[in-house]
């Protein structure tokens, strides 16, 4: 690499941090290791360079080589990779929602129908929240998860509905809590006309954005009262370390079996999926998680950060 193509990469990095981050000149120069000034130059020199628009154009090379690698390794169709180095959670999940609305951008552009399957959770949420407008009222958004807890509430992270805004489109919603009272009473969710309805049409979809979560005391699941302190500790002794619209996996990326699976009544997934599912999840505390999706194959395509990346490729 050219010295003039490692100042713009350094300048590419400072640029995210700077624009899309949210980080200060002091901020940014503590994080690369250079004086303040310096930083200032960086963030100056990406914007004469023509790197930042409404995204910043110049990717960061070794985001470029994390991607490749992990597309290689876990046979990815579709693999973007932001910086996070010396960022915090929230830093990088901004990060992770702006690359994330460009990857959705190409499928809500197409003219053509298109059936949009989306799940629910903070990370999708805020990845929908960057996307513009689109004129698609021919696309359908498809919910994959109920949004209903046991007492009743519904989350704020019902999020088809704002693809669905953002489409113009119409939008599909499951009707059925995620984890129903009994077995029964999921037998009477799932057997509703509406249910089945929505379900098939799931099976449709062009494409599948999920997130992935973690399992952990105080993790959204737990936090939003779809499960109990109790529950996540047996989970935990179970070696579950992430889930997926209700499915638990294991650190080998197996699914996991629970005495929930017979009250579950979101969309079905598997390990090892020949479906078009990208998934939207960084940060340190969803390391685990991430290695367990990408090595049981329950997604074809990632939006993940550097030190989330390096994890996942560390796996033997």
């Amino acid at each position: 690499m050219s010295k003039h193509d490692k100042k713009l990469e350094q300048a590419a990095r400072a640029a995210w941090m700077y624009y899309v981050a949210g980080e200060t000149q002091q901020d940014i120069a503590e994080k690369l290791g250079v004086s303040r000034q310096v930083a200032q130059r960086l963030v100056a020199l990406a914007a004469e360079q023509g790197l930042v628009s409404v995204n910043i154009s110049h990717p960061v090379a070794e985001c470029m080589s994390l991607a490749q690698s992990l597309q290689r390794r876990y046979g990815l169709d579709v693999c973007q990779v932001v910086p996070s180095d010396g960022l915090d959670s929230p830093g990088i999940h901004q990060m992770i929602a702006v690359a994330g609305a460009e990857v959705m951008a190409h499928t809500l552009k197409q003219s053509a129908p298109q059936i949009i399957a989306v799940g629910s959770g903070r990370m999708l949420r805020a990845t929908i929240d960057e996307l513009p407008t689109f004129d698609r009222p021919q696309h359908s958004c498809v919910s994959l998860i109920g949004a209903i807890a046991s007492d009743g509430s519904c989350t704020r992270y019902d999020v088809p509905l704002w693809m669905a805004e953002k489409t113009q489109g119409r939008y599909f919603i499951l009707p059925a809590p995620l984890f129903a009272d009994s077995p029964d009473d999921r037998t009477l969710w799932c057997n509703h006309r509406i249910y089945r309805t929505v379900t098939e049409k799931a099976a449709q979809a062009n494409v599948m954005f999920l997130g992935i979560g973690h399992i952990d005391a105080g993790c959204p699941l737990n936090a939003d009262g779809f499960i109990s302190d109790q529950q996540v500790a047996q989970l935990q002794q179970q070696r579950v370390v992430a889930e997926m619209l209700g499915h638990f996996i294991g650190e080998d990326g197996e699914r996991v079996s629970s005495e929930l699976d017979t009250r579950l009544t979101s969309v079905t997934l598997g390990a090892h999926t020949q479906r078009n599912i990208i998934a939207f999840c960084g940060g340190k505390e969803k390391h685990r998680a991430i290695c367990a999706a990408l090595k049981g194959g329950w997604i074809s395509g990632l939006v993940t950060d550097e030190a989330s990346a390096r994890a996942a490729l560390a796996q033997s």
